[in-house]
């Protein structure tokens, strides 16, 4: 039987904000659309941090047994400097600073931006379309606009209705404003803009004699709205209706909220059943923004080329320190902070990788079908990594208690605790355990030969040099336990 019958997942709903029993709209699959990168320059920690989460999201579903349908764009045109429909578009202007193609701009980008998914353990999307490869669905989306009334061409650029649009529906049901209240804190049109009204948005632009990116339409020689792209493919893909939309919360307004009701304009239905946004990441608690300067470079942390941190951090700790906090929270990133997640993940990979060598025993003295349970009630409500990992620590006390020989579990329980900790460890957060699975033999054959330089001087009684070596190896982090079947070590 498929897991998620027999687990009740509760997601946090933007829209209605509260948790809601995930109940999808075809038993047994997901459709999930999340809005990916504008590729015009490297993507952030601060932007990885969602499309992180997303991927943990989307391996919890499919570990419950759940088919998913995971669409994640990439925006490689239309999207102006800011959300006021005004600017140029970010991708043609880098290629006019580096006197380059907007294609060989988008390239460069997207590579980078798949190769820091690749080194930090990302499953791919099942399908990642672009927005250049939809513009004559998106021109077709306008027209049929237009025709139901939402939308008006003014001098070759086409905007979308809000106040027509808010007559009949609720233009700002997800984010929670009133249209009364953009009004009344819009500065007035200066008379230089085609729109009616300020809170109007862009469907397609007349494209200037110095924008690169166009293309023909009805209207003009153009580009299209920003918001309209998601519309179209995640209705293409996953239909008008579908399950779950993830993003960042700066996207929730006003991109998220016009996606709604561009969607609905067209459909009559609700667009997506859940709504789900992750908080921002702080860099030494300030907001992580390549506008200020302040943000780091995912390839940076693995390489150690970087003013921040001081040396380099492996991908799967940086998983983890993630994975730490609560998508709904905000996470502060630091060089402390991230010595103390690396010190937690090198203690639960080597507890991991210790199972195989524990030999069951006749009692248990863990309760290892409760602790399976609450590890599956964490991520039940609402993919609450924090807590999993909590649970996961109290099986890494119980390996370290057998390890002294404290506890025991029966073969049935030995291999249930194994299975629950891979699946969790590796399936679903996604861990990676770089260090351990590159060097820990020669480490442990290190370790092991100290170990008996030291018992050989124990018997020698040449105490001067055993207690060298077993302060030498804390110094290094590895502390001996000596017991009645020899010596053990740990890595702290």
């Amino acid at each position: 039987m498929e897991l998620y019958k027999e687990n009740q997942l509760k997601i946090y709903n933007s829209l209605t904000k509260s948790k809601e029993d995930f109940k999808p709209i075809t038993e047994g699959y997901v459709g999930m659309y999340v809005c990916g990168p504008t590729v015009y320059s490297n993507a952030h920690l601060g932007n990885v941090r969602t499309f992180m989460f997303f991927d943990v999201v989307y391996r919890y579903l499919l570990h419950l047994g759940y088919k998913v349908r995971y669409v994640r764009n990439i925006t490689d045109a239309g999207h102006l400097e800011n959300d006021a429909d005004e600017g140029e578009d970010r991708i043609s202007k880098k290629a006019r600073l580096e006197q380059i193609e907007p294609m060989e701009v988008v390239q460069m980008y997207t590579v980078d931006f798949h190769n820091v998914l690749k080194n930090y353990n990302f499953l791919p999307p099942s399908i990642e379309p672009t927005a250049t490869g939809h513009i004559v669905e998106q021109i077709e989306m306008i027209k049929e606009i237009i025709e139901k009334g939402f939308a008006y061409e003014v001098n070759g650029s086409v905007y979308f209705d809000v106040l027509e649009y808010n007559k009949s529906s609720n233009y700002g049901i997800l984010s929670g404003r009133k249209v009364e209240d953009l009004i009344h804190n819009t500065r007035a049109l200066d008379g230089q803009s085609d729109k009616k009204n300020p809170q109007d948005f862009a469907l397609w632009k007349k494209a200037d004699d110095r924008h690169i990116m166009r293309w023909p339409s009805p209207w003009s020689d153009g580009f299209p709205g920003w918001h309209l792209e998601c519309s179209v493919m995640s209705t293409k893909y996953l239909g008008e209706s579908f399950d779950i939309h993830g993003g960042g919360m700066d996207l929730k307004f006003p991109h998220h909220e016009c996606e709604i009701a561009q969607s609905q304009t067209c459909s009559g239905v609700k667009p997506v059943n859940y709504w789900m946004h992750t908080n921002m990441l702080l860099l030494n608690s300030q907001k992580m923004a390549k506008s200020t300067g302040n943000f780091i470079l995912p390839n940076e942390i693995l390489s150690g080329n970087n003013t921040i941190l001081s040396k380099a951090f492996s991908a799967s700790v940086v998983r983890f320190f993630n994975m730490q906090a609560n998508y709904r929270s905000i996470l502060d990133f630091s060089g402390e902070a991230l010595e103390a997640s690396e010190k937690g993940h090198s203690k639960l990979m080597e507890a991991v990788h210790f199972l195989p060598k524990i030999a069951a025993g006749k009692t248990s003295t863990f309760d290892v079908k409760n602790w399976k349970k609450d590890c599956y009630d964490a991520m039940n409500d609402d993919f609450n990594t924090p807590i999993l990992i909590s649970h996961l620590f109290e099986a890494v006390k119980v390996i370290n208690q057998i390890k002294e020989q404290k506890a025991s579990l029966t073969a049935e329980d030995l291999s249930e605790l194994t299975t629950t900790m891979h699946a969790f460890v590796f399936d679903v957060l996604g861990l990676m355990n770089e260090t351990t699975q590159d060097n820990s033999g020669k480490i442990t054959g290190v370790v092991e030969l100290l170990i008996k330089l030291r018992k050989e001087a124990r018997e020698n009684k040449d105490w001067a040099l055993s207690d060298q070596i077993r302060d030498e190896l804390i110094a290094l982090g590895i502390q001996l336990k000596d017991g009645k079947e020899g010596t053990t070590f740990s890595i702290n």
